[in-house]
């Protein structure tokens, strides 16, 4: 799931999209660049989020599964590509 668009379905944040930038057995770490930064990522439930079957930046998802060094800037343009791409869709 590492690298992967992810959407909220429960909670405040719901309806909220992120990158998961790690995961354990019950919970995953979500980042958006912006509010939940790579420093201090949010804690979700697994069963509380949707997983976005999408073209994520490949190099940027490459790099999060291998634990290699990202950027909160990285994770912002990927989250915002994606929202414009989908607004386009509409």
């Amino acid at each position: 799931m590492t690298g992967n668009m992810a959407a909220s379905k429960a909670g405040h944040d719901k309806g909220g999209l992120y990158i998961i930038i790690r995961e354990d057995e019950e919970y995953v770490y979500l980042c958006d660049g912006r509010l939940k930064k790579l420093a201090n990522p949010k804690r979700k439930n697994k069963k509380h989020i949707q997983i976005i079957e999408t073209d994520v930046d490949k190099e940027l998802k490459n790099r999060l599964q291998n634990g290699e060094d990202v950027r909160d800037e990285e994770i912002r343009r990927a989250v915002k590509l994606y929202e414009m791409k989908d607004h386009k869709q509409i």
